[in-house]
């Protein structure tokens, strides 16, 4: 399992490995592409944008613990909310065959993140600073429905020592499958709408100075096409995020 702090694999479409040995056995192919703007994809009809997006490390912390939920803010173990600034997270997930672009339905996506004071559900840090197992918080999947989308209600995520802010995420196609194939990244935000919402409570408590975007080598590493477009709403903040795969037999 990768780490946090390592370095993203070189190029843009940069395969896992459990994708590549599944590519070996079935001799088919999926790999993350874009077409910057929309294309007709028949006479009369255009299609939606694809959009470039980089993979990235998976991290240390990714559970597939099959929690299939909108809302992930909660603990199922005992009910428990973590608090913050309510996000709601929308992912558009399109798929790419040929020239055509259509939304991808049944695409599994995974989500998560730390909490407001930088701490993760289900794991002990590697760095003593947490034991969270048996936890769930802030971890979920949703299923993409016909249009594609893939929606979760979140909080805005809090920062630990060595990484600039982030949400994990992952899409995977017929995960249960030997050959199923994955494609993981992560999710950044502007500093200056970071700065605005650390300085509230619960995130002020970290207190320390956080790393920012440009400081953070993994950002550096394809993060500008990653950040989350944020609207303010009367709860918090929405955010969507559009990606396309590309299929082929």
């Amino acid at each position: 399992m990768k780490k946090d702090g390592m370095k993203a694999p070189s190029g843009v479409f940069s395969r896992s490995r459990r994708e590549v040995l599944g590519l070996i056995g079935a001799g088919a192919a999926a790999s993350l592409v874009g077409e910057l703007g929309g294309k007709s994809a028949a006479a009369g009809s255009v299609m939606p944008a694809c959009v470039v997006r980089p993979q990235q490390t998976e991290g240390p912390y990714f559970v597939d613990g099959k929690l299939r939920r909108s809302d992930i803010r909660s603990d199922p173990a005992d009910g428990s909310v973590k608090p913050g600034m309510p996000l709601r997270l929308t992912f558009s997930v399109s798929r790419i065959d040929g020239r055509a672009c259509a939304p991808l339905r049944g695409a599994v996506v995974d989500v998560w993140q730390c909490d407001a004071l930088g701490v993760y559900s289900g794991v002990r840090d590697f760095f003593g600073r947490f034991d969270t197992r048996g936890k769930q918080f802030l971890r979920g999947y949703q299923v993409t429905d016909a249009e594609g989308i893939a929606r979760f209600l979140t909080i805005y995520p809090g920062w630990y020592p060595g990484r600039t802010v982030h949400i994990h995420f992952k899409i995977r196609i017929d995960p249960a499958a030997r050959q199923g194939l994955e494609f993981t990244s992560q999710l950044y935000f502007d500093d200056a709408v970071t700065d605005q919402v650390h300085a509230q409570a619960p995130y002020a408590r970290n207190g320390l100075p956080r790393v920012r975007n440009e400081s953070d080598g993994i950002f550096r590493n394809g993060g500008r096409q990653l950040m989350l477009q944020l609207a303010r709403d009367a709860q918090g903040y929405a955010g969507s995020f559009d990606i396309a795969l590309r299929m082929t037999g």
